[in-house]
């Protein structure tokens, strides 16, 4: 039998989206989430970090263009959506997320602070409900979204949300399995 025309699975695989490349023990963190999707047939894609074939581009167009090559040749990404520098994930993650979703790339995310979004602005911005029973927040007038989820509607309605990175990507795991039948 000719090892060419075998047709052997492959694992599906998993990019991993976050801010966690910033971390202190990035690499530590990546070979732990390399080993939990190992143990689940998931193989992991792991974010550039600029040591991406030379090239005549920009360091940041690099990590930029290999990012979204891992993006698309994914069947699934995991990302960690927990708050970033405020209240909001980073803002490279939420991108990730929102290609995936328009790639038709199932995402599951963790991180996620309990509670609402609203609940989180409340308390960290002043804010009041206007005649309209609206929740503003008072220096600017501005609406604080507030349908109880626990991010912005966009996100919070177009992926799985689970607690842990190892929960998200046994959900992950979960999604795949049931696509493929």
């Amino acid at each position: 039998m000719d090892p060419k025309t075998t047709d052997t699975p492959t694992r599906p695989r998993i990019y991993l989206a976050g801010p966690d490349v910033f971390r202190p023990d990035a690499r530590d963190h990546f070979v732990r989430l390399k080993v939990a999707c190992d143990a689940l047939g998931l193989a992991a894609l792991l974010p550039a970090d600029g040591e991406e074939e030379p090239s005549p581009d920009a360091l940041e167009k690099r990590i930029y263009e290999a990012n979204m090559q891992r993006l698309r040749g994914a069947d699934g990404v995991v990302a960690n959506l927990s708050s970033f520098r405020g209240l909001e994930p980073d803002s490279g993650t939420v991108f990730e997320v929102g290609a995936a979703v328009a790639l038709g790339i199932p995402v599951v995310a963790y991180g996620v602070p309990e509670g609402s979004y609203a609940d989180r602005a409340r308390a960290t911005l002043p804010c009041t409900h206007d005649a309209n029973g609206v929740l503003r927040e008072s220096g600017t007038g501005i609406a604080v979204e507030d349908f109880g989820q626990p991010l912005n509607l966009m996100l919070a309605c177009s992926i799985h949300i689970e607690t842990t990175p190892e929960a998200a990507l046994q959900k992950m795991a979960l999604v795949l399995a049931a696509l493929r039948q």
